[in-house]
């Protein structure tokens, strides 16, 4: 298998995760001539992709879905309260590319992609595991905080996109207004640096795991102080970087990282 990060933070994110028959994009949330851009970059095309899952209805999330279904006549996949919470802003579909998630498991191919839900201030927000013979990718971002139903998804994957959106300090002392730090900090609004390192740690096992950090704040973090507040938590409790783990960063405006496992 396959994932790269097409985008990731709070301007729009896109992730393209492959297996030898399959190809699909989790997100869709920059206009589609960027999601065209950045697949072309990777040497994917659009007319290639078998589906669109959509963890949840903010425009960060969903901009370019609609416009992508229609060209190139991909089916959307999400769960019913968030297909209600967001059909009006995608424009008119294909009935045939409409696919409600009403069971948690969906086969594309050689795929099979298995849901989660994720505690965030939207209908119903879920996270995905992808799964290709005994291989796993699991993407977990927009959570308050790292609930136990995401630690059981996420434990025995082989790859992960986990957020690690804020620094607490510079979110409290930073311009945003004071019900906004509120929502962050909540435990339906996004996962900060710290927290991200312990959650890291709960879900290690015997596999070295590749863990992307994502959906970094623009204007509360950045990606050293993310990548060195993670590093500290996981080192000052014993784990060794490239033996246990292997941690890459997801980029905001382009793709990153191409990772294979």
């Amino acid at each position: 298998m396959n994932f790269c990060s097409l985008y990731s933070g709070s301007s729009g994110n896109s992730i393209f995760v492959s297996s030898k028959n399959a190809r699909i994009l989790i997100d869709a949330g920059l206009p589609g001539k960027s999601i065209e851009k950045a697949l072309d970059s990777i040497g994917e095309n659009p007319k290639d992709i078998d589906g669109i899952f959509v963890t949840h209805e903010h425009t960060d999330h969903t901009k370019g879905v609609g416009v992508l279904s229609r060209k190139y006549n991909i089916p959307i996949y999400t769960h019913p309260l968030t297909w209600k919470a967001m059909m009006s802003t995608v424009g008119k579909i294909k009935e045939e590319n409409i696919r409600i998630i009403d069971t948690q498991c969906v086969t594309i191919k050689d795929m099979d992609i298995i849901s989660y839900m994720l505690p965030h201030d939207a209908a119903y927000p879920q996270g995905y595991a992808i799964h290709c013979g005994n291989k796993k990718f699991c993407l977990a971002t927009d959570l308050g905080y790292f609930s136990k139903e995401v630690e059981y998804a996420l434990k025995d994957a082989d790859a992960i996109l986990l957020e690690s959106n804020h620094d607490v300090e510079m979110l409290k002392f930073g311009p945003y207004p004071y019900t906004l730090k509120r929502r962050i900090l909540s435990n339906v609004g996004h996962l900060s640096n710290e927290d991200c390192g312990k959650a890291i740690l709960s879900i290690l096992g015997t596999n070295t795991k590749k863990v992307m950090l994502g959906h970094l704040s623009k204007t509360n973090n950045y990606p050293e102080l993310a990548y060195q507040t993670v590093v500290n938590v996981l080192t000052e409790n014993g784990v060794k970087l490239d033996r246990d783990i292997k941690l890459f960063m997801a980029k905001r405006d382009m793709p990153s990282n191409y990772i294979e496992f």
